[in-house]
């Protein structure tokens, strides 16, 4: 340590004098006079002087200590300033986090707030589309004890899709904050056929295939059910997904995948032992036939909208639905007309009809095709198809309630096979990719807890052993 040494200055008188002389800012300033020795120190004007002592202030020390003193006040305010800067920092910082803090949790609570009502609402369409499914499937089958013209039902049921724009304008109407006229809505509608509009070479063009392969497609499901059960043809329908897969693999280019090819291959399979379970019965083949045509179809017109018009939202879908529905009744209401003079589709009059049936017919039918369409724009697009399927296990247990199926092993395991199909249908293309993260996750996850548990397990060691009096350092 440093030794300090104190100088010793000679005698020296001071005299301090307070005069009332004024500054520049106007207050009053006192003066420090030194006097030599021996010599007779001024007073001042005011009589006011004062003898200090030697040991009391000294030459070296008394500037020191006035510099101190008005250094060690700037100072104190300085710190006072940056301190007062560094809160309001502080404040602001901390003003700015909470903001964002409040602004993530918003959107975490939004985010959440949208899974959950599209799952509310994804459980509702899948209910609503396999009960709509099941029960226009029971009801034509209950119409068949009385009526049996499939066509003219097709025909029927087809012309009630004129009402599913009206349907739509309804629902614009009711949520819509700006409403639109109705011919506003529906020219905006009809740019499904291009930009122009709908014209009538368009109108002719693009219609007529698909009105002619929606009008297959059901009357060939009509068909089907006279000869086989509901549960039969509702399972076999479910191949028109592996029918879509296959028909845009080769004409969309669209991607290869393993995956649906071994449910292609799972829906043909299902398709031989669904004509197995009734060991080849002439009407179970002519039924199988009518079934897998109806699915064959659906996926050809499902390809060849992509393929033509692309993709839709629910007015354009509206729309066009709508103008398949006007299609049929002035270019197809011929065809019920010659079969009824032909005596194909004969019936006594009109008044004999089941009109009841019909109407549920085609109501639940439409109720089908808008469910399709309003669950795309609600929820998830997966569980309008998981609702088609759901609609198998449905029929399967009205069939049970009415004894109308007996199910042995085959048809069982054919059933199982096609629905598995389906699902396997519905995995999206980075299927694999998406099963390898959540692999490597959990891989992630189970490596992190083993080793909280190894630090757990090292921290309890040194805690026992130095309350033991010893170190151990764990080998982990």
């Amino acid at each position: 340590m440093k030794k300090h040494s104190a100088r010793v200055v000679p005698l020296t008188s001071y005299s301090v004098s307070e005069r009332n002389s004024p500054g520049s800012d106007g207050t009053s300033r006192s003066s420090v006079t030194r006097c030599k020795p021996g010599a007779n120190c001024p007073s001042s004007h005011s009589g006011i002087s004062r003898q200090l002592s030697p040991l009391s202030v000294t030459e070296d020390s008394s500037a020191p200590i006035l510099e101190l003193q008005s250094r060690g006040s700037s100072g104190v305010c300085g710190h006072r300033v940056e301190r007062q800067n560094r809160s309001a920092d502080d404040g602001t910082q901390t003003h700015s986090e909470n903001s964002s803090q409040e602004n993530r949790l918003k959107a975490r609570c939004l985010s959440c707030t949208s899974v959950v009502l599209k799952a509310i609402w994804g459980l509702l369409i899948i209910l609503s589309v396999s009960s709509s499914w099941v029960g226009t499937t029971q009801i034509v089958k209950i119409t068949y004890k009385n009526f049996y013209c499939p066509f003219f039902m097709t025909w029927f049921s087809t012309n009630w899709n004129i009402m599913f724009f009206p349907v739509y304008y309804s629902g614009h109407l009711a949520t819509a904050q700006e409403k639109q006229s109705p011919m506003k809505k529906f020219r905006e509608c009809s740019r499904i056929f291009g930009e122009d509009g709908l014209t009538l070479k368009l109108f002719l063009k693009r219609t007529a295939p698909f009105s002619i392969l929606w009008t297959l497609t059901n009357y060939l499901y009509l068909l089907a059910l006279k000869k086989l059960t509901a549960t039969d043809v509702s399972a076999l329908f479910c191949c028109n997904k592996a029918f879509v897969f296959l028909l845009s693999w080769i004409v969309l280019k669209d991607r290869f995948m393993g995956v649906r090819i071994v449910a292609a291959i799972m829906a043909i399979t299902g398709i031989v032992m669904m004509a197995y379970a009734d060991n080849f019965h002439a009407d179970s083949i002519i039924g199988v036939a009518f079934a897998v045509g109806s699915a064959s179809t659906s996926a050809l017109y499902k390809v060849l909208f992509k393929m033509f018009l692309g993709s839709a939202n629910f007015g354009e879908a509206a729309h066009f639905v709508s103008t398949l529905g006007f299609f049929n009744l002035i270019f197809i209401s011929f065809t019920p007309v010659i079969l009824y003079f032909t005596k194909v589709e004969h019936w006594s009059s009109f008044a004999a009809l089941p009109w009841g049936c019909l109407c549920g017919m085609a109501g639940l039918w439409l109720a089908f095709n808008i469910l399709v369409n309003v669950g795309v724009v609600l929820t998830y697009p997966i569980l309008i198809s998981i609702g088609t399927v759901l609609s198998v296990p449905g029929n399967a247990a009205v069939d049970l309630l009415k004894q109308e199926v007996i199910f042995n092993v085959v048809r069982l395991a054919a059933t199982i096979i096609i629905c598995i199909g389906f699902l396997l249908m519905l995995l999206p293309e980075e299927w694999d990719e998406i099963t390898l993260r959540f692999i490597n996750s959990l891989k992630e996850k189970k490596s992190e807890e083993h080793v909280e548990d190894v630090i757990d397990a090292g921290v309890h060691l040194r805690g026992r052993s130095r309350a033991n009096g010893t170190v151990s350092i764990p080998l982990a």
